[in-house]
This record gives structure tokens, sequence and C-alpha cells, in this order.
């Protein structure tokens, strides 16, 4: 009986050990890269991210079509606004966004891939331990896609999302030097220059979820 006992612990054990889907962290600040397999664009970018308060701000720089780009947008989703920012000349366009806000997250219906550890496991501290997860969704101009993000077994931070399309190809983005908060809040408040800004309609796509910011 206790044999049973200490086997049915075990198996729970194991059981209570397996990934699940998870959400990151909702306030996060980092540095990502995105690239696509077409070769059409790169870029790198500072991010901002707050899930609380459904904000988004990023400043990226990179080349698509072998054009070179700077760009710096404010997403707030709960005043359906979205700012495109110049610093160098003191200007900004406004434009009414009409997508719905969607955190950072692996979605339930995902499927693990496998769990690994990037660097070593030979001693602590010289490796991370990572889940890998697959699946499929609907995008609304983009129709079906593949994807295979990897975040941390920990804290559900994001490492990489690799995400694929008949249109674009695979597109991989890699998250490094991420901080769990705000560093710098002032951030998400448009700069005194978008004060007389007019709103515009937005044209074309709006930006549906986090990824979509990079890749538009």
């Amino acid at each position: 009986m206790k044999g049973l006992v200490l086997l049915l612990c075990l198996t729970l054990g194991c059981l209570a050990q397996r990934p699940h889907p998870c959400q990151s962290p909702p306030l996060l600040t980092g540095s990502l890269s995105v690239s696509s397999s077409n070769e059409k664009l790169m870029a790198y970018a500072k991010y901002s991210y707050d899930a609380w308060g459904q904000r988004i701000r990023f400043k990226q720089i990179g080349s698509y079509e072998n054009k070179t780009f700077h760009e710096d947008v404010l997403v707030l989703y709960k005043q359906e606004v979205l700012y495109k920012i110049n610093q160098r000349n003191q200007t900004c366009c406004k434009k009414r966004l009409h997508g719905c806000f969607h955190p950072l997250a692996i979605p339930q219906n995902a499927s693990l891939l496998g769990q690994s550890v990037l660097g070593s496991s030979s001693a602590p501290g010289q490796g991370l331990l990572v889940n890998t997860w697959v699946g499929e969704m609907m995008t609304k101009h983009r129709g079906r896609a593949k994807y295979m993000s990897t975040v941390t077994e920990f804290g559900c931070v994001p490492v990489s999302t690799l995400f694929h399309t008949k249109q674009d190809g695979w597109m991989v983005t890699s998250f490094f030097n991420n901080v769990l908060g705000i560093v710098d809040p002032q951030l998400f408040f448009p700069p005194p220059f978008c004060k007389d800004a007019e709103l515009e309609e937005e044209d074309g796509e709006e930006p549906a979820d986090f990824y979509s910011l990079f890749s538009e």
C-alpha cells in the first residue's frame, strides 16, 4: 500500500510539473529584433509593454526592401488612438485605432513542442529553462498563420517567436534585455507637440496584437 501511495504521489508530481499555456508579465521593458525569411524586413526595436493599461511604445530602426526606416509609435488601446511620433521634426500623426488589445501570451489551444535548456545545464546559473509551443491561428488580413513561440518556464517571459503566413513567409522575433516593469513610464504619454495633432482614421490594417506592430 505504501508503495502504491508513493507511486501515486510521484505521478501527480510529474503531472503538476507539465508546462501549461501562460501569459507573460503585464509590465515589460526590453529590446527585440525582427527579420523575415524573404530578407525584405530586418529591424531592431526597444519596447515598453503595459498590459494593465493596454499601452505599447516602441522605437525601431530597420530596413524594408532595402530602404531604411525609423519609427516611433505609441499605441493606446483604451483610448483607441495610435501616435506616430517624429522627434526630429517635432511632428505627430494621430490615428484612430480600431483593433482590440491582445496580451502577450501562449494561446490556450497551443501544443507543447518541448522543454529545453538554453545554454548549459551542467551547473546552476549556466542555462535557462524554456518551453516551446506551436499552433495555428486565423488572422484578419493574412488568413491562417502558423506560429512557434518560446518562453521561459519561470515567468513566461518571451524569448522568441516564429510566425508564418503565405504572404510573408517566416518572420522571426527575438527578445533580449527584458526587464520586469516599466523603466520609463513617461514613454506612455504623447510628447507636448502631439497636443494639437488632428485625429485621422487609420488606413489599411490596424495592429491586431503585439507582434503585428513590427510587421505591418
